[in-house]
């Protein structure tokens, strides 16, 4: 057949394309690369082969060196395992995280396993605990479940390791992941594991725990979930009886491009790079290649806020937003245990008792447990002993007391008590 050079042109670049179109979009939806903050952490988080057709498979896994600060650990792993995208509609995805075995011979029937939810750390695959390790807080509650004879498995949540966006507090989405890490450990350690299951989390984590909780029974049934606990209240229940006197939004150019980047903005809106001003793309930059700590720092040097971040009032930018801590309150099949500091002014106290109160009015089983000087940091590990105690119950096969009629609105953030760990 006689072929033109511009008929040649055409089908050398047409193969061009179909070989490109596998690193992106041939069998997947999945947003990739570095403007969804993927980087190349190591050959661990990226699966070439065929991914299994089910949710809550373990992939793979490989020893990790363990933190100063988690000494009980007889085996720590970091685990690739498969879950459901909810956000992109990609089908299954690879996902990573940690697990830990406590030291010792597992008690009869094996350990109770904690599935621990992260709070806020970024939306790039370097911030993702399985790589970097778990900040000195986290690891230290980590610490605290396994000497007390818990496993513990920590998702880092898609999209932080693995490939693609990390849909950053769509709760569903998150769910899912701490969901299909428990299915994935307790395939592959069964023989030490109890099928006892708590789920746990912290600010961006509570709403994880929170939504792993409310789709547990549909999304995944054979997980053996017992009970929540959640500090740092991050949901919102716009339906609930109780509405906070002031608005409680969190306005802050750090969380707010963090959404932006994490899925929140509706397909077909303007991207998060139309949105913001040349005063603000250092951040957005600082956010798809570092976490947090990098876009505070880039925030402070470059006298960037909210009134100078965005082409637009940051109210509006909001408004844009899909409502991802919106949850609907519905009667739960296992007891929570919320916890509130009182000196935490990221998410005001009074935020997160219009939560508690939205859950006791669906008929939920609620303690609520407030810490006088804990701030937002500072409430996960005060709240400690009052989850160790709550969790021991449940195993004992009782039922906790709930206090959902003896609940009273809290004032402003109060006092942070000084010289307690953490309590920054």
């Amino acid at each position: 057949m006689f072929t033109t050079p511009i008929a040649k042109s055409m089908m050398t670049l047409a193969i061009a394309l179909a070989l490109s179109i596998p690193q992106a979009h041939a069998d997947s939806l999945l947003p990739v690369g570095p403007k969804v903050g993927d980087q190349n952490l190591s050959p661990f988080y990226r699966w070439s082969e065929t991914l299994p057709e089910s949710a809550g498979v373990m992939l793979r896994k490989e020893p990790m060196l363990v933190q100063p600060e988690i000494t009980g650990a007889a085996l720590a792993e970091r685990i690739l395992y498969t879950s459901n995208d909810l956000r992109w509609h990609a089908g299954i995805v690879p996902v990573s995280g940690t697990l830990y075995l406590p030291k010792g011979e597992p008690p009869a029937g094996g350990w109770p396993l904690i599935a621990w939810a992260h709070g806020t750390l970024g939306v790039s695959d370097a911030c993702a605990p399985s790589w970097t390790g778990h900040k000195p807080r986290d690891a230290t509650y980590i610490q605290r479940w396994l000497e007390n004879g818990f496993a513990v498995v920590a998702t880092d949540y898609q999209g932080l390791g693995g490939p693609g966006p990390h849909p950053y507090l769509i709760w569903e989405a998150e769910g899912r992941s701490v969901l299909d890490g428990v299915r994935a450990v307790l395939s592959a350690y069964n023989d030490r594991l109890a099928s006892k299951v708590f789920v746990t989390g912290q600010s961006q984590g509570s709403g994880a725990a929170m939504g792993a909780t409310v789709i547990a029974e549909s999304y995944a049934p054979d997980v053996p979930l017992v009970a929540t606990v959640a500090t740092g209240l991050v949901s919102t229940f716009p339906d609930g009886p109780y509405k906070p006197p002031q608005t409680t939004a969190i306005g802050s150019p750090i969380y707010t491009s963090l959404m932006l980047l994490g899925g929140s903005l509706p397909d077909g809106a303007p991207s998060a790079d139309d949105l913001v001003s040349d005063k603000g793309k250092p951040i957005l930059k600082a956010a798809r290649e570092g976490c947090t700590t990098e876009m505070r720092n880039v925030a402070r040097q470059d006298g960037t806020t909210v009134d100078n971040v965005y082409v637009e009032p940051i109210a509006n930018v909001l408004a844009r937003l899909t409502a991802i801590t919106d949850m609907k309150a519905v009667r739960l099949k296992v007891p929570l245990l919320l916890g509130t500091g009182l000196a935490d002014s990221t998410l005001v106290p009074a935020r997160q008792y219009a939560a508690v109160v939205a859950l006791c009015a669906a008929g939920n089983d609620v303690v609520w447990k407030t810490y006088p000087g804990a701030t937002h940091n500072g409430g996960l590990n005060a709240a400690f002993p009052d989850a160790l105690a709550f969790v021991r119950v449940m195993l004992a096969g009782q039922k906790p007391q709930a206090n959902c009629a003896g609940i009273a609105e809290p004032g402003p953030p109060g006092e942070a008590t000084q010289g307690v760990a953490f309590n920054d």
